[in-house]
């Protein structure tokens, strides 16, 4: 059973920019050393933004994921539940208007009755 470690040597372009870095950021009367614990500390800079962007995205993966999963999922119901509320619905749509016409005849032929 091999244990993984969760921290990896850092790849030879992280080295490089840190020390080209470090360089260029040089003080006069600088020793070598000094360059070198101040690139180390570069690149470790370097290692934890790496880490805090990946984290990053795969947190914005995972939401997108699940975004359109919960899409996927709430559209299929309405797809199949649409249908059978429009059907129930138009009944009573439809009986509204017939409903308040003759309402209205029955109205009229009462007022031409009473007042006629």
């Amino acid at each position: 059973m091999t244990i993984k470690k969760s921290s990896s040597a850092p790849s030879v372009e992280t080295q490089q920019e840190a020390l080209r870095i470090a360089k260029a950021t040089q003080k006069t009367g600088q020793t070598k050393e000094q360059t070198k614990l101040i690139a180390q500390g570069i690149q470790h800079g370097i290692e934890q933004y790496k880490k805090q962007q990946k984290a990053k995205a795969r947190e914005r993966d995972k939401l997108k994921k699940k975004q359109t999963r919960d899409k996927n999922t709430s559209v299929e119901p309405n797809t199949t539940d649409a249908p059978s509320q429009y059907s129930a619905s138009t009944p009573r749509q439809s009986l509204l208007p017939w409903l308040l016409l003759a309402l209205s005849w029955v109205g009229f032929i009462a007022y031409t009755y009473l007042y006629g």
